[in-house]
């Protein structure tokens, strides 16, 4: 069974910072891209950032230049430091996982809210 365990989301003011992490664990055959996907009020889910296990990395472009992911391959575990943040960055953060069998694997989420 594969878990995805997300720390780190609350409550912070516009200007401040967070730091999202997600360890995967189980049977998930080393994890190729790791990333992060954010759903915010009334709104679908999008990407916010993801990075393979080779350290290629993708960034949305509204979070370029706030955001920066990281994994510690050994851990199976992403970070998203998150600068700069804005009100609308307001949303559920998800983990997710890919191995390289091509199978998706989400977190439980969790709350990232910017007040202004």
């Amino acid at each position: 069974q594969v878990q995805l365990v997300e720390s780190g989301g609350g409550l912070v003011q516009a200007g401040g910072s967070l730091r999202l992490s997600c360890a995967a664990s189980g049977s998930i055959f080393s994890p190729n891209r790791m990333g992060w996907y954010r759903q915010p009020p009334g709104k679908q889910r999008e990407l916010v950032a993801t990075i393979t296990s080779g350290g290629t990395i993708n960034y949305a472009d509204s979070v370029k230049g706030r955001f920066t992911i990281s994994r510690d391959n050994a851990k199976n575990t992403v970070y998203l430091q998150m600068n700069s943040l804005k009100p609308e960055d307001t949303a559920v953060y998800y983990c997710n996982a890919v191995n390289i069998l091509l199978q998706a694997y989400w977190g439980q989420g969790t709350q990232v809210t910017v007040s202004s």
